[in-house]
């Protein structure tokens, strides 16, 4: 560092009782004393760390160690690091962002949602696809650690008899991750481990509705829900969503509903936040009447701007809430691990669904995602994850607004895998889709979610799963569509 420039006087004493620590090397023991530091506010948003030099000298350890911690810090966007500037904790620590707040409503997000059911064709790095989390980011070295030493320490009674609602072990550490991040308070015992979030809307169709049965469903929504619950036999009744969520007056209206499902969180597709008045009377609505409730929880983990309010789950005083959540989209898609948080009445007759109709999870992919939770390995991959695709989603609204000012809107920024591209007032969304797969772009229109709804036309733009080069020619082309004269206002 320049002798001009000196840092503010940080009072950084040698933290023995981490770098002393039996078992904990000196880069690990630093690193943790930091982000304890951060954490705890001893170092709080803004502040500037001491140069590396000086630090190293203060804790009596190599300058090399302390810069691999700083950098190791960057990466999970706890610090930032600018030429000439140093290094400064940042604004918002990266917890608040994947832990749920149990106080006040922040301001509603808007964000999108899954895509129909089928991804046929799809593939990572064709822009602007939806829903895909890129695998690249996965760790797979430390993956396989945990997986190799997992499958080593495993029983024969693990692998031959595993338990059908799942490995206990990784149904304590979602539980464990439940409780911290999204305020729901269960017990492992209520957890049904599952192949994903299609699996257990399949599951509790299977298993509770009955032919003839009444399900709510969020008017525009998700479609595979709705097409999973009609081959149970069910009607599907539309309840429109509006700027706080599904339409309460209108839910009130069918009392002999079975079931609602609901995406609280970031609403299927529109991506607004159900409102804690909304939530509050669809739990009233679903105990009065004796319904249930299927939370779709379905990327939570990633907000940009601000913290997720505790799931909808965290409120169920009166046990009417189904909660799932699933990791294909946290991790990789292939992984097929995602879960069901069940109120205890629920849980004998959908486990009995379950070994019916023999698709529990394989038992590795269970031992070795319960050892990698465990090691704090899932956390830290949200971190880095919501880092990166905060970044790119930066780079392509930069593109965009640099391109083609004024001839769209944007929506659903805020949080999730893609944003909402809305087009110019009288576009036709399927000819601008069609225009757009002429170029390599594969769009999807918003149209595609709605099933008696009237939305302006808009597409969907995913960016989570492409690198800055890719974003930067996609959005070129993407840019020069929307300056052509059919996409302008009229």
């Amino acid at each position: 560092m320049p002798r001009g420039k000196s840092p503010h006087a940080l009072d950084l004493p040698r933290p023995t009782s981490w770098l002393d620590k039996a078992g904990v090397n000196k880069q690990d023991g630093a690193y943790e004393a930091l982000r304890s530091a951060i954490l705890t506010k001893m170092l709080p948003a803004g502040s500037r760390l001491p140069s590396s030099r000086t630090l190293a000298e203060r804790w009596e350890l190599s300058r090399g160690t302390i810069e691999t911690v700083f950098d190791r810090l960057h990466a999970e966007a706890y610090v930032t690091r600018v030429p000439g500037s140093g290094t400064r904790v940042c604004a918002v620590v990266p917890e608040r962002f994947l832990m749920a707040g149990l106080g006040d409503a922040v301001p509603a997000p808007l964000a999108v949602a899954p895509a129909p059911a089928s991804d046929t064709g799809v593939r990572d790095g064709l822009p602007f696809v939806a829903r895909r989390a890129d695998a690249s980011l996965f760790p797979m070295a430390a993956w396989s650690k945990c997986a190799t030493r997992a499958l080593a320490a495993a029983t024969p009674e693990q692998l031959c008899s595993a338990d059908p609602a799942g490995l206990p072990e990784l149904r304590q550490q979602i539980a464990d991750f439940l409780a911290k991040y999204r305020g729901v308070r269960c017990d492992p015992q209520d957890i049904l481990v599952t192949t994903g979030i299609r699996h257990a809307i399949d599951l509790l169709a299977r298993s509770i509705v009955r032919e003839g049965d009444k399900v709510c469903l969020e008017e525009p929504g998700y479609p595979a829900a709705r097409a999973l619950f009609a081959l149970a036999g069910a009607v599907p009744v539309d309840i429109a969503v509006d700027a706080e969520g599904i339409d309460g007056a209108a839910l009130a209206a069918h009392a002999d509903a079975r079931l609602a499902y609901v995406t609280p969180a970031h609403q299927s597709p529109l991506g607004v936040t159900m409102s804690v008045t909304r939530r509050l009377a669809l739990l009233e609505w679903a105990n009065d009447h004796g319904a249930w409730v299927l939370e779709d929880d379905y990327d939570s983990e990633f907000n940009y701007q601000s913290a997720p309010l505790a799931a909808l789950k965290a409120l169920d005083q009166y046990q009417r809430v189904i909660y799932c959540g699933s990791f294909n989209k946290t991790l990789f898609a292939g992984l097929r691990v995602g879960f069901m948080v069940l109120p205890s009445a629920l849980r004998p007759q959908l486990l009995r669904t379950l070994q019916l109709t023999g698709r529990s999870v394989g038992v590795t992919e269970q031992l070795a995602l319960s050892a990698w939770m465990e090691d704090g390995a899932f956390v830290r991959h949200l971190r880095q994850a919501r880092l990166a695709y905060k970044e790119r989603r930066d780079l392509l609204l930069a593109c965009l607004e640099q391109i083609a000012p004024g001839r769209y809107a944007i929506s659903g920024q805020q949080a999730g895998f893609h944003c909402v591209l809305w087009l110019p007032p009288g576009s036709d969304e399927r000819t601008f889709c069609a225009r757009a797969a002429h170029e390599g772009l594969a769009l999807q229109p918003l149209g595609d979610f709605c099933h008696s709804a009237q939305l302006a036309p808009a597409v969907l733009l995913g960016y989570t799963a492409l690198n800055g080069p890719q974003i930067r020619h996609a959005a070129q082309k993407l840019g020069r569509l929307l300056l052509l004269p059919e996409s302008a206002p009229e």
